[in-house]
């Protein structure tokens, strides 16, 4: 790996230049000696933009108004001509001492967006598309001793768009004008860099030019191997036996024959086959070992891979091998999983559901955003997957304006059973590229890259653009893909745009009266809680100690609307209209600490109405028929005030722990429309126990109570399980306990709501018991929770477990866990939380695990800060992750 000392710090230092202000061309740039006097640090992977942030050219487009166009801070790539963005990136290595009298290869695993490759003074060649993986036999230029020099010269891309929409003509159907003037599509890259509603309105300022993934230097033997595929193939209902194919190629890399033994192991299967192969000169060939060829690739009782809560994500793991005699030439390790998935509309609205191993899958799906900029690592990667796979989300829809993930995405999702839909670059609001076969061609190269993966379920080829299969449409208007797929990769379904073949619209993006969803009358445009949704969904404010990292103290209190907009995709999910709106219910705030901790009440309330009334029409079992929706929208790309489950660094919301919640395998769930106890049951086994719902008035009297026996089927809902009446003198604000136990009296989840006494007056009006006449909240006594802290060490990482109880005869409301610092009182991040901004009754009690690694509190000291909505704070500290303070194990200080 050639990453940079810079951000990542890797073994190199890569310097980078403007390509108009150096006097020479790739020759002289890549050869040893070269004077590099004034060059620039530089970050790889990353961008050009990165770069001259870090290195203080540029203020961090992430702060403020630093990005608004109309600050002129950064200039943007559509005015300054390409030139401006074109750079030289250029490192020295030494060749490791293992490489001599082998085939030594550079591959670049993304480029963005055209780049010439020179090694040594010789052009190794070319590489263009964002999401091309270039490999260049680098053999005759390395020096074997002494020092290499590699130097990239990195064009823009061709079209970098307007980001104003100018004359613009393509959009899709009812859509805020996204992607600029839509000249941006004529490239294949990353479409958002141009502008969008939940990133920076007027983009990204290099269009993320650069060498935005790995660089790495390998050497193999004469013969390659390159693009292992595993296929499986279930006799579906029946799960056995699998039948296995492996196909690979295999690449002479020399002008002479070459022959040897190609051998592939499945250890975790039993499975050891070879197979004598011969090579022309520069030959490529696709080898396939099939079962009938070989009885040992059938298996007769094979391990399943299964998605999250319906089995066990086994993998296996296929090695490759060539080898020449004695002498290995090369190795491929690769993993792939044991299942079948499918895709159909044969349900009662002809919507689109999904199958694994014959079992349709309900989906609790979400959309997948990129980081604006490129500044991706491993840890921020697993860091949000093991965040999505608490949320109890099963299935991440790769948006078509973001880019291919990497392996580090793939890996985890086959991990954590997270089904994965794969979009292609294409968009309603963009024009189509301009060069079709580099589009293709970078297609390809995505699906031979992923098409292993046991996770991957499913591949689309743009987001919301006209043209479904079967149907006349312009030739213009469509870019064809369905050939590639089914000749690289026969296993998976294919469509052509995300809202068409059973799919319908999307909406809403913005916050709404969380009665809506039960009424389902939450979007004017028609969205609709039915079939499958594939963008649906409400933002969340993050907390305090986000937002004032993302803009000037200033700008936080009052609310400065200007730099809140610009902070919303230039106001577009109404944080300063509807969400401002929905938080003042729970009436006014006196400062920005106040605000943001009723905001993470209001949005976690509404994040988890919108999960349950999903889940109330969970397939055939609700008033209405439906396959899933993918939330809209997962991550956030960069810091805005527009959240999400987490805040673009990492810190969780509200909105995690009541998704999770609402996501949990058992869940009870009150409708707050019909007055009714559901229980949503998503294991593939049968349910039997009892649900306990009780209301509690304001000063913690219960004023009801019922219990009622509990049937939910195998990934079944009970519905109208039993219903709450509520005494006609309740107090204006209430709260309501659901508590669900198994047969054996076992408790399995609770759920904890919180009530007004107003009526909703149907038809989309602001009135209703989980929207208005929350003020009273602020009037909950003062509670001190009794706490006790441990801090150790599991798993390799550090671990806090704090249990709080609740002494007093008063609700203790949205108890805030919160690990930081103690130096700054700054957040420790990521730290993953088994549960937060949770509510304990009088007498109740919480132990909480909260994981965090050594990188992420790399100071002497941390502390945990029990705090909430009116909870007393009070901090424990640590002299360092996962020692404790004193013998007592923990001390608490005011």
């Amino acid at each position: 790996m050639l990453r940079s000392q810079a951000e990542h710090g890797g073994p190199q230092k890569w310097l980078m230049y403007r390509q108009q202000d150096v006097p020479a061309d790739g020759a002289a740039i890549s050869a040893p000696g070269f004077s590099v006097a004034g060059w620039q640090e530089a970050i790889v992977p990353g961008t050009v933009l990165n770069s001259l942030v870090h290195d203080e050219i540029y203020p961090e487009p992430y702060f403020g108004l630093n990005n608004a166009h109309e600050q002129k801070l950064i200039p943007d790539l559509s005015e300054t001509g390409p030139a401006f963005y074109t750079y030289w990136f250029r490192t020295e290595f030494a060749a490791p001492v293992g490489f001599k009298g082998r085939q030594v290869w550079l591959q670049f695993d993304g480029i963005n967006y055209r780049a010439e490759i020179w090694l040594n003074g010789r052009r190794l060649g070319d590489l263009a598309g964002m999401f091309q993986c270039g490999i260049f036999n680098a053999t005759t230029a390395l020096n074997d001793d002494g020092t290499n020099v590699l130097a990239v010269l990195v064009h823009p891309v061709d079209k970098p768009g307007g980001f104003r929409q100018k004359n613009k003509t393509i959009r899709a159907a009812g859509e805020n004008r996204n992607g600029g003037d839509g000249e941006i599509g004529r490239n294949t890259t990353m479409l958002m860099t141009v502008g969008w509603d939940f990133t920076f309105t007027d983009g990204i300022r290099d269009r993320n030019t650069g060498i935005w993934r790995d660089v790495k230097l390998f050497a193999t033997g004469p013969v390659v191997l390159r693009n292992a595929f595993v296929q499986s193939k279930l006799p579906l209902p029946a799960l056995a036996p699998a039948r296995e194919t492996i196909c690979v190629d295999l690449v002479n890399a020399t002008a002479e024959p070459q022959s040897g033994r190609l051998t592939a192991r499945v250890k975790e299967a039993g499975i050891k086959i070879e197979k004598e192969i011969s090579l022309q000169p520069n030959e490529t060939r696709t080898v396939t070992l099939t079962p009938d060829e070989f009885k040992a690739l059938s298996i007769a009782k094979p391990r399943l891979w299964w998605p999250v809560n319906k089995g066990e994500q086994f993998l296996h793991h296929l090695s490759l091998e060539f080898a020449q005699g004695k002498t290995i030439s090369d190795r491929s390790e690769t993993r792939f999983g044991i299942r079948e998935i499918t895709s159909d509309q044969n349900t009662p609205d002809r919507s689109r559901e999904f199958l694994v191993n014959g079992r349709r899958i309900f989906l609790h799906g979400s959309n997948w955003i990129p980081e604006a900029m490129c500044r991706t690592s491993r840890e921020r990667t697993e860091a949000e997957l093991r965040y999505t796979r608490q949320s109890g989300v099963n299935f991440l829809r790769l948006w078509a304006g973001g880019v291919a993930e990497s392996d580090d995405f793939y890996d985890q999702c086959d991990e954590l059973g997270i089904l994965v839909w794969n979009e292609f670059w294409l968009t309603g609001d963009t024009q189509l590229p301009g060069d079709r076969a580099l589009y293709r061609t970078n297609v390809t190269d995505t699906i031979l890259r992923v098409r292993n993966h046991a996770s991957l379920a499913y591949y689309v080829s743009a987001n919301e653009r006209p043209g479904a299969p079967n149907t006349k449409v312009d030739p213009s208007l469509i870019v064809p893909m369905k050939d590639i797929v089914e000749k690289l990769d026969p296993t998976r379904g294919w469509q052509q745009s995300s809202e068409t073949d059973g799919v319908h619209d999307g909406s809403p993006y913005v916050a709404e009266n969380p009665m809506f969803y039960y009424e389902d009358t939450a979007s004017p445009r028609g969205s609709r809680i039915n079939g499958l949704c594939p963008e649906y969904g409400c933002p969340i404010l993050p907390t305090v100690d986000c937002l004032r990292e993302m803009m000037p103290e200033k700008d936080l209190w009052p609310i400065n609307k200007a730099v809140w907009d610009y902070l919303d995709g230039g106001g577009f999910h109404g944080m300063t209209g509807n969400y401002n709106r929905c938080v003042e219910q729970y009436g006014p705030s006196a400062n920005i600490e106040e605000y943001a901790m009723k905001a993470q009440a209001f949005g976690g309330l509404a994040w988890r109405a919108i999960w349950e009334c999903w889940n109330e029409n969970k397939f055939d079992y609700g008033d209405r028929f439906s396959t899933g929706l993918l939330f809209w929208y997962h991550n956030s790309p960069n810091r805005q005030v527009c959240g999400r489950m987490w805040d673009w660094s990492l810190e969780p919301t509200a909105a995690l722990y009541f998704t999770q919640n609402a996501l949990e395998p058992l869940h009870a769930q009150f409708d707050f429309l019909k007055n009714t106890v559901a229980v949503n049951n998503e294991l593939p086994r049968e349910f039997n126990g009892q649900v306990t719902a009780r209301v509690l008035d304001f000063d913690m009297r219960e004023v009801f109570r019922k219990t009622a026996h509990v049937h939910a089927g195998a990934e079944g809902l009970a519905t109208n399980v039993l219903a709450i009446t509520f005494p006609p003198d309740v107090s204006p604000v209430h709260f309501i306990k659901l508590e669900l136990a198994d047969e054996r009296g076992k408790p399995v989840s609770q759920t904890f709501y919180w009530r007004s006494a107003k009526q909703y007056l149907p038809g989309r009006t602001w009135t209703g018991p989980q929207y208005d006449g929350f003020e009273g909240l602020t009037k909950l006594p003062k509670v001190q929770l009794d706490s006790a802290v441990k801090w150790g060490r599991a798993d390799g990482e550090n671990v806090c477990t704090v249990t709080v109880k609740n002494p007093t005869r008063s609700l203790a409301f949205m108890a805030w866990l919160r690990l930081q610092h103690a130096a700054d009182a700054k957040p420790v991040r990521p730290a993953f939380y088994d549960d937060n901004f949770f509510s304990l009754l009088p007498g109740e009690s919480r132990t909480v695990r909260i994981k965090f690694g050594d990188r992420a509190a790399d100071m002497k000291e941390v502390r945990l800060l029990v705090d909430g909505w009116n909870v007393e704070p009070k901090a424990f500290l640590a002299s360092g992750p996962g020692v404790a303070k004193n013998q007592n194990e923990h001390r608490a200080s005011q």
